[in-house]
């Protein structure tokens, strides 16, 4: 049995259920590199468990899983991993190939930045598009400035997540992703993100320190949102109801969120 279980997205996110999970394993594994964890302690973890706890690299999961599968062939082998286990795509790939090889999953959700993200900010779930994920400037990439433009022509809101390198402990901030997407603006030049392009920056979702500001481009990339991990959110047609949760929630100021607003 090889078990999913979400850590979701503080240091005591993880559920009842998830720790109830980890108690009853043989074997637990953790992965921390795809996403950041504040007041994460792994050795508090290991205590309320009661179980050592092996934290893996990306190359364990990806390029050398058969260790945990054979594991997981007769053993209960639990793998901890930051938000909800299925949100990473490398997490996936690990069930498939445990599908493969006989072995039986079980999924243990936890908190995620998917929802945490548009609840923070008074934003309807269903009314976001597709997902991007915005990289370190030394990876440049156009595909997120095209999946704003994509989400945009419908009238959907686009969650951009931001990238972090966690062994280095690099992590991309709202501030510098705003001023990547500008950059994207003038070389690109077809008017999807400018200086007066609504935006929402939440910070640290999921803790008990939580920060949602919107306003417009411009004036967000001058902001300082203190520590990661930060997304960025940026609004297609609003909701009236939305546009309220904007201005009463994180402070957007009423003429720029109008603009938004669905007739």
């Amino acid at each position: 049995m090889l078990a999913f279980v979400g850590l979701g997205l503080s240091g005591d996110g993880i559920t009842l259920q998830g720790l109830e999970e980890v108690r009853s394993a043989d074997e637990v594994y953790a992965e921390l590199y795809t996403s950041l964890i504040p007041g994460f302690d792994l050795e508090e973890l290991e205590k309320k468990v009661g179980q050592p706890i092996e934290v893996l690299q990306r190359e364990d999961v990806e390029e050398k899983p058969a260790e945990i599968l054979k594991e997981a062939k007769d053993e209960k082998v639990v793998f901890l991993v930051p938000g909800d286990p299925m949100v990473a795509t490398t997490h996936l790939d690990l069930r498939l190939r445990a599908k493969e090889v006989g072995v039986e999953t079980t999924i243990i959700h936890g908190p995620s930045i998917e929802t945490a993200a548009p609840g923070l900010a008074g934003l309807q779930s269903y009314k976001f598009g597709r997902t991007a994920t915005l990289p370190l400037p030394r990876k440049p990439s156009e595909t997120p400035y095209g999946v704003i433009e994509e989400n945009g022509k419908l009238g959907l809101h686009t969650l951009l997540l931001l990238d972090i390198e966690a062994d280095e402990e690099r992590y991309l901030t709202a501030d510098r992703a705003i001023e990547h997407l500008l950059n994207l603006e003038e070389e690109l030049k077809r008017g999807v993100f400018t200086g007066e392009t609504l935006c929402v920056v939440v910070a640290r979702a999921g803790t008990t320190n939580p920060l949602v500001k919107a306003h417009r481009a411009q004036e967000l990339k001058e902001m300082d949102f203190g520590p990661p991990p930060h997304a960025v959110i940026v609004p297609g047609k609003l909701h009236f109801l939305e546009a309220e949760a904007l201005e009463r929630f994180a402070g957007a100021p009423e003429e720029v969120v109008k603009k938004n607003v669905e007739e």
